[in-house]
């Protein structure tokens, strides 16, 4: 299981930048990363080496962030295995709030950071049907 953190930040120009120097000065290394925007405000998704430091970095900066638990299922980097992933858990009737893509820096495989609304019970279903959790 992985830490997520999720920032809600005014969708303004600099602001990206602002949050990715905040780390950057933590010495905090963004492991895989979503935005998703609208007019105004956006939430940035991130999986990131250190969370909770991350996280009272942010806040310091006046930042509203949340952490939240995901996992993160590593997948061989082979055409059709993201299918095959997406295929278990409809079979086992497991509905995917989100994805996005980051990778294991000591393997070289994509990760594919899945939230769900059990996360014991799906991850123990895709580790009977041969799947890697992080």
């Amino acid at each position: 299981m992985l830490k997520q953190i999720s920032i809600f930040a005014e969708n303004q120009k600099g602001v990206m930048q602002k949050i990715t120097g905040i780390l950057q000065r933590e010495d905090i290394n963004i492991l895989g990363s979503v935005t998703n925007d609208s007019a105004e405000y956006g939430i940035i998704r991130m999986v990131v080496s250190d969370a909770d430091k991350a996280v009272e970095a942010l806040t310091e900066e006046n930042f509203i962030c949340k952490l939240t638990n995901v996992l993160g299922i590593e997948v061989k980097d082979e055409v059709g295995n993201l299918n095959n992933l997406l295929l278990s858990f409809l079979e086992s009737n497991i509905n995917i709030d989100y994805l996005y893509l980051s990778f294991n820096r000591e393997t070289g495989r994509p990760i594919m950071v899945i939230h769900v609304d059990d996360i014991m019970e799906v991850e123990a279903c895709l580790r009977g049907k041969g799947f890697i959790s992080l």
